[in-house]
């Protein structure tokens, strides 16, 4: 069989289990079939300590050039990861430095399989959670005072005129927090999050606070209203689709209580935290799916979760290891089908959608690895270690390609 041609895109090595697992996906799911035509950056931890993380900064530059990257999970150090990999410094998170580069919003949606049920009953659709993922508490400066005084808030703009507040006179010892965030990136934000909804053609929600937050969560739904009124509104309303606003608490209720298939789109702090909630409601972290998204139409693709290190470490001591590689192999066939989208290569396109019914079918046949046999609800289920589980999606992948 021919191998699938294709046009480039940025791929993004990473570190621990999921680098191995991204070397066995290429092997036996996509050089087999495809003429892969990537360009290279290795983003594991100790090639970003050897070029200072400049190759964070290259790889996002290269997303920019070609529209389209694939990333591996990769490592954050704190200290101990610090010490054991002898580091010059704590690096900055690849995927902030990537996020701030393309200016992108964090699209994150679970993966439904038949047989393995979301804990919510009323679901039946996924839930895609639209994380802003730049500034708030993320990006504060914090005081811990021990002593009686006053606490303010002071802004000088650029002529020289002050405006201060007092925030509290302290009685006793506390606490206090100072966050920010700016009209651009809200502005992006918007733009992404409009933009992901038509091209999936779903309901768009969009919650804060401000209610509570008077001034800051308010300019976060002003922003979206204007953008919404001036560029999308007229686009939402040919496709059928919906945008709305709630308060969060109100969103939260309502999701609960909704069958799902919309984007939820939230603050970085609350999309943080949903992600997490509606990734273990529906099942495993493992089968949750995340894409960046730049307003100006770039996209970089990548499993939602981490660098899976205990599994790595007894990958190290010669054990063979159950990983779940499903969230990675989604990675690559959501930046192959975009690939095949912008260049308009339906078989790159059908190829995507093949892997991932492959995938799919492997699981609903009861083969899977151990973090889904104790979801699973259709009879006894057959626990498979990662390269089996691969494995058996590549013989399932040529009786689909066939």
């Amino acid at each position: 069989m021919e191998k699938i041609k294709m046009n480039k895109i940025v791929e993004m090595d990473g570190d621990e289990m999921t680098r191995i697992i991204w070397k066995m996906i290429k092997d036996e799911l996509l050089e087999p079939f495809v003429e892969l035509n990537t360009e290279y950056y290795d983003l594991g931890l100790p090639y970003r300590d050897e070029t200072n993380d400049q190759v964070s900064i290259d790889a996002g530059e290269a997303i920019k050039k070609y529209r389209v990257g694939v990333k591996c999970a990769t490592i954050t150090p704190n200290a101990q990861r610090v010490e054991e990999y002898k580091l010059k410094e704590m690096w900055k998170s690849p995927n902030g430095t990537i996020r701030a580069i393309l200016d992108g919003t964090v699209f994150r949606t679970p993966i439904l399989v038949s047989g393995i049920s979301p804990t919510v009953r009323t679901w039946k659709a996924p839930i895609t959670i639209a994380r802003h993922a730049y500034g708030d508490v993320y990006k504060s400066t914090e005081f811990r005072t021990t002593k009686p005084g006053k606490a303010e808030l002071v802004f000088t703009d650029c002529d020289g005129n002050e405006e201060r507040a007092t925030i509290y006179d302290f009685e006793c010892g506390g606490v206090l927090q100072g966050m920010y965030n700016k009209d651009s990136s809200i502005r992006s934000f918007a733009h992404s999050c409009f933009k992901y909804a038509i091209d999936t053609k779903q309901d768009l929600w969009f919650s804060t606070k401000d209610t509570i937050s008077k001034k800051y969560d308010q300019t976060f739904k002003l922003i979206f209203e204007e953008i919404y009124n001036e560029s999308y509104k007229a686009d939402f309303e040919r496709l059928g689709i919906e945008y709305f606003y709630t308060l969060i608490d109100d969103a939260v209720a309502r999701v609960i209580r909704s069958k799902g298939g919309y984007i939820w789109a939230c603050k970085n702090y609350d999309g943080d935290v949903m992600s997490d909630m509606v990734s273990t409601a529906f099942g495993s972290l493992a089968m949750m799916t995340s894409v960046l998204v730049s307003p100006d139409g770039n996209y970089e693709y990548e499993a939602a979760h981490g660098t899976v290190t205990r599994h790595y470490y007894r990958y190290l001591e010669g054990e063979k290891t159950s990983t779940n590689p499903i969230a990675t192999i989604f990675a690559w066939t959501g930046a192959l089908r975009k690939r095949g989208e912008l260049d308009g290569n339906e078989p790159l396109m059908a190829f995507a959608d093949k892997l991932e019914k492959a995938s799919l079918d492997v699981i609903e046949s009861g083969r899977m690895t151990k973090d889904l046999v104790g979801l699973w609800e259709k009879g006894d289920a057959t626990a498979l270690t990662t390269e089996e589980f691969i494995k058996a999606i590549r013989a399932e992948l040529e009786k689909v390609m066939a």
